[in-house]
């Protein structure tokens, strides 16, 4: 997975760049079954050299919206919680940059996800807390709901600054929840995993090899697939 650079670092304004829709999403008024998307897009502006923002889109089977998960940081400057939760257009624009798919899963047994989805976040323990880097920040959100629901197979790509954050604990389940995982802080620490590969960190910087494709993971590129 490679997420290209950011479009818009030479943007005067955040407010001015576009929070359109890409048309990755299904249109939930005509599609029936239930639907979980994880995106990723890179960060405005010269952030988006180094990392990337990630939210979570669910439809439940007949909805005919889709509710987004995400952790905004400026929000924490207004002193109200930094994870949203609303119902939104899923597949928009993050300020100018074009999102990918990360994760999906569509149809059968979604429902049931979705639910866990939603118990994992309510109880993100950073709902009101945000720091770009090491975390907690929007990615480090992602990787705890996606622990909690291993069945997304979520592998979040090396340029997701946070996803290693786990606070004072120093070994938990990788973001796929699937293997171990050591990190101090989010500054230092190994994945090991069948869905991850293998992974160092070092002051979030992330460089790692993956199977099921081969790709190699650096800092700043991301992800890219080996296979031919």
């Amino acid at each position: 997975m490679f997420l290209v650079a950011p479009s818009n670092v030479q943007a005067k304004n955040w407010w001015t760049t576009s929070r359109e829709s890409v048309g990755l999403a299904p249109d939930p008024t005509t599609t029936l079954e239930a639907i979980i998307h994880v995106y990723g897009a890179r960060a405005y502006g010269w952030r988006g050299y180094f990392g990337i923002h990630t939210w979570i889109a669910v439809k439940p089977t007949n909805a005919e919206t889709y509710t987004v998960y995400e952790v905004i940081g400026w929000r924490q400057r207004r002193k109200i919680p930094v994870l949203a939760i609303y119902d939104n257009v899923p597949d928009r624009r993050w300020y100018g940059n074009a999102p990918v798919i990360l994760a999906e899963k569509r149809g059968k047994g979604v429902d049931a996800l979705i639910e866990r989805i939603d118990q994992a976040a309510y109880d993100y323990p950073y709902a009101r807390r945000y720091t770009v880097w090491p975390g907690p920040n929007s990615n480090t959100f992602t990787a705890w709901v996606s622990r909690a629901v291993p069945e997304l197979a979520l592998d979040l790509p090396p340029t997701a600054i946070g996803k290693d954050y786990l606070g004072y604990r120093f070994i938990a389940s990788p973001p796929s929840g699937s293997g171990l995982q050591f990190s101090v802080f989010g500054l230092l620490g190994v994945i090991a995993s069948g869905v991850e590969g293998l992974e160092f960190n070092l002051l979030g910087l992330t460089f790692g090899i993956a199977p099921d494709p081969w790709a190699i993971k650096l800092p700043m590129v991301g992800r890219i697939d080996l296979a031919v």
